[in-house]
């Protein structure tokens, strides 16, 4: 079969937000969509789910048209319902209920039967002061390695 095939991660996710939990989830598309998914042409910039009348649905993602589908096209922005157990899709809507927590697409993959699924996280966003903590502790960290590998030569 394979192993999952990543197409693209949301890495400013985890800089704006504290992850507490993460979820798979199906995609419902088009195929023109799912063509602009294999090569790649995604942005996953300033998206979010959310859960309306027991559905989740995925907001803002941007799917590029394809190009030799241009006639059966698709709209790039157009809200994509998701696919989840209606027991999952309960527990989210009684988390997402508590103060400021929200449903991020951390990253856009096809696993090993070729299906396309999102990978949802739970985040509750940083305040300015947690975003520099974060970037203070990245760079000890790489600091840190560098001091590691001068001292091996």
């Amino acid at each position: 079969m394979g192993e999952p095939q990543t197409i693209t991660v949301n890495r400013k996710a985890r800089h704006d937000y504290h992850i507490d939990e993460t979820v798979e989830a199906g995609l419902v598309l088009t195929g023109s969509e799912v063509k602009s998914l294999r090569d790649g042409r995604v942005n996953l910039k300033d998206s979010y789910a959310r859960i309306v009348h027991g559905q989740a649905t995925l907001m803002n993602v941007h799917i590029s048209p394809y190009g030799p589908a241009s006639r059966e096209g698709h709209e790039p922005t157009r809200s994509r319902r998701l696919l989840l157990h209606k027991r999952e899709i309960e527990r989210l809507e009684g988390k997402l209920n508590e103060k400021g927590l929200t449903l991020i697409p951390l990253r856009l993959y096809f696993n090993a039967r070729g299906r396309a699924k999102v990978e949802l996280g739970l985040g509750r966003g940083k305040k300015l002061y947690d975003k520099r903590q974060s970037i203070k502790e990245r760079e000890a960290k790489r600091e840190a390695e560098r001091a590691i590998r001068v001292s091996r030569r």
